[in-house]
């Protein structure tokens, strides 16, 4: 382990970190609030460690070259120090005054996940509130995917940082070089984000809620800057444009690019998206059955937000149009198993993922397919191609420890008070990086009244779901850290 370069990337991280918290400032200038000196002092704060850091693990010359380890740590620690120097302008505009607060909030932002402990989102300055969906844009992608477009300058080379961010069973190479791949992911990222703010302007909605909206629609987040969340505007238009974008952002981003490059037969090809867009369907038509029948005599009504809350919460974006803890225990037993699918890999959402889903259903039914016929060899395969053991083997790997991690840490929120209810929708819905929940934490609550104890434990949930368990989980053996 190489804790000088390790030190020495976290510093470059920091800088661009509190760089970005120019806009909010901006922001806040534009509208004359008082929470542009909260920016000013957190700027520094962040980019000062930062540089800090970057000269006093400076190499002696040469290109840094990262070990599989080290890329880990510094993604897994690049991740938690986002988290707490990004709580910076919480802490000392006075918006969220306990670090513990500030911590999960800007977790939650970081790591897309819209569960909040704010009471009273429209009572902030643009400014803080224009933070919080930045957070939530950057994250989405991933900053620390933003920093590699630009470590070549620095000396630094990507691909495990790269690798580290994102650990999806299978990967599409978009391009020759690591730091190319980061750039088309993010200008794919920045395109398709325009494009939404356009089609939001469009039905009504300013141009500060639009951006606001649409950063955390792209990022799968769900932060909003309304109380009562996409319920404030009641706008059939704008709820089926958040559909839409919602469902793009859980798709896997090379196919988007793949499209823009005229690769127009990507998405037909693509088996996990078509095993994304069936789950829609289906758990819509059931959700909307559901309602029709026993809750509202409106079709239309039904279907709308059956459709609304099946698309953000299977994407991990966590908007709401009604309180869905008022629905039907069919309904919430569909939307808690969405929350465990998820999105696409390659996409900003969160959970297991619908191509891991995919590989465990067909691994199962080989097994009951050898018992009927022990002697025939068969193999999983997808989109026609065969799927090595070593990869079979990691998905299943990451089953089981994503159901032990909920499992877990279920069983640690129980031990602190909570019901049970309350406790596994908590952690279904921050592990998956979700949002809103059931019990105590519904959509029309926030986390604000959770135990300190709570609050940190379901920030690590936040932490391990964005970085898909591996990456953290690894950090926690003793062998990680010896020679």
């Amino acid at each position: 382990m190489n804790a000088k370069h390790v030190i020495h990337i976290l510093g470059a991280f920091l800088v661009i970190l509190g760089l970005t918290m120019l806009a909010p400032l901006a922001c806040s200038l534009l509208y004359g609030e008082e929470d542009g000196p909260a920016f000013i002092a957190s700027l520094l704060i962040t980019s000062g460690t930062g540089l800090l850091l970057f000269f006093a693990g400076r190499p002696q010359g040469g290109t840094t070259l990262l070990g599989h380890r080290e890329g880990f740590l510094i993604v897994s620690a690049g991740w938690a120090l986002a988290s707490f120097f990004g709580g910076l302008p919480y802490l000392i505009h006075g918006a969220l005054p306990a670090l513990t607060d500030a911590y999960f909030e800007t977790m939650s932002g970081f790591t897309t996940t819209g569960a909040t402990v704010i009471n009273k989102i429209e009572a902030l300055p643009h400014g803080i509130l224009l933070w919080r969906s930045l957070t939530q844009w950057l994250g989405g992608m991933g900053i620390i995917i933003l920093s590699i477009a630009i470590l070549p300058f620095l000396g630094v080379g990507g691909r495990q940082l790269f690798k580290a961010e994102v650990p999806g069973p299978i990967k599409d190479k978009l391009e020759p070089r690591i730091v190319e791949t980061a750039r088309s992911l993010w200008i794919v990222y920045v395109i398709i984000t325009i494009a939404g703010f356009i089609f939001l302007l469009f039905g009504g909605m300013g141009v500060f809620d639009a951006v606001n909206h649409i950063f955390c629609a792209m990022a799968t987040g769900g932060f909003s800057t309304k109380d009562s969340s996409i319920a404030f505007f009641n706008s059939a238009y704008i709820n089926g444009v958040l559909i839409v974008f919602m469902i793009i952002a859980g798709m896997n981003f090379t196919l988007h690019f793949q499209l823009l490059t005229g690769n127009f037969r990507a998405f037909a090809r693509d088996s996990e998206a078509r095993f994304f867009l069936g789950t829609i369907l289906l758990a819509t038509a059931l959700i909307t059955l559901d309602l029709r029948l026993n809750v509202t005599a409106s079709l239309s009504w039904a279907f709308q937000h059956a459709l609304f809350q099946v698309a953000s919460i299977i994407t991990t974006t966590g908007f709401v149009t009604d309180n869905f803890s008022k629905w039907p225990a069919f309904s919430q037993v569909l939307l808690i198993m969405l929350m465990f699918i998820g999105g696409s890999a390659g996409s900003t959402g969160g959970a297991i993922k619908c191509v891991r889903i995919m590989l465990v259903l067909k691994h199962g039914y080989r097994e009951l397919y050898r018992l009927v016929h022990p002697h025939a060899v068969t193999q999983v395969k997808l989109a026609g191609e065969t799927i090595p053991p070593d990869v079979m083997k990691s998905v299943l790997g990451f089953f089981v420890l994503y159901l032990s991690a909920a499992v877990l840490a279920t069983i640690s929120l129980a031990a602190l008070g909570l019901d049970m209810i309350s406790a596994f929708a908590a952690v279904a819905t921050t592990l998956g990086n979700v949002g809103p929940g059931l019990g105590l934490y519904h959509p029309a609550t926030t986390f604000s009244e959770a135990p300190v104890a709570a609050k940190w434990i379901l920030s690590f949930c936040m932490l391990v779901g964005r970085l898909e368990i591996y990456t953290v989980l690894v950090l926690l053996i003793p062998e990680f850290w010896k020679k």
